[in-house]
């Protein structure tokens, strides 16, 4: 099986895993993500159950897992697929990094998160809104792959 089929499935089955496993919380993690003061996460992690910012918590280190996987499959998809051959060097070469450096900005929001959920941190605002960044900043470097990958495609057809 080729390392690009292994990356994708990979990153496939740990995405639904995960998804799957954190689909009980509610509000939603992608709420908790974008929380960037103490009022805004604790309102979160406070409607939660003890055992959902358990599971919260349990789920950091499988999500590490995943960044991993999207972090190389976004790199093999950049340097190996067809379909990104029809960019142009300068942005074969940013798709190639884009995904990795996503997965920097999850790595240090999921850092922030375990520290954050460990025990109440309401004094120090500076953490909350350095994890929402980092997570808007995945958010828009995942999406940025996405519309690198749609260009792609549209001059891959032309």
């Amino acid at each position: 099986m080729g390392a690009v089929r292994l990356a994708a499935i990979a990153t496939a089955l740990l995405f639904a895993a995960i998804a799957a496993y954190l689909a009980p919380l509610s509000p939603s993690v992608i709420e908790l993500q974008m929380a960037a003061t103490p009022a805004a996460f604790g309102a979160i992690v406070h409607t939660w159950p003890p055992e959902h910012l358990a599971r919260f918590r349990n789920h950091l280190p499988a999500d590490c897992l995943l960044l991993a996987a999207y972090s190389t499959l976004g790199v093999l998809l950049a340097r190996r697929a067809a379909l990104f051959a029809a960019l142009a060097p300068a942005l074969r070469r940013a798709a190639t990094w884009v995904l990795p450096a996503a997965a920097l900005f999850d790595a240090g929001e999921n850092a922030l998160h375990w520290w954050l959920t460990e025990v109440p941190r309401f004094g120090v605002p500076l953490p909350y809104a350095l994890a929402a960044g980092a997570a808007a900043m995945k958010w828009l470097l995942l999406l940025a792959f996405v519309l690198l990958a749609v260009v792609a495609l549209a001059r891959r057809r032309d």
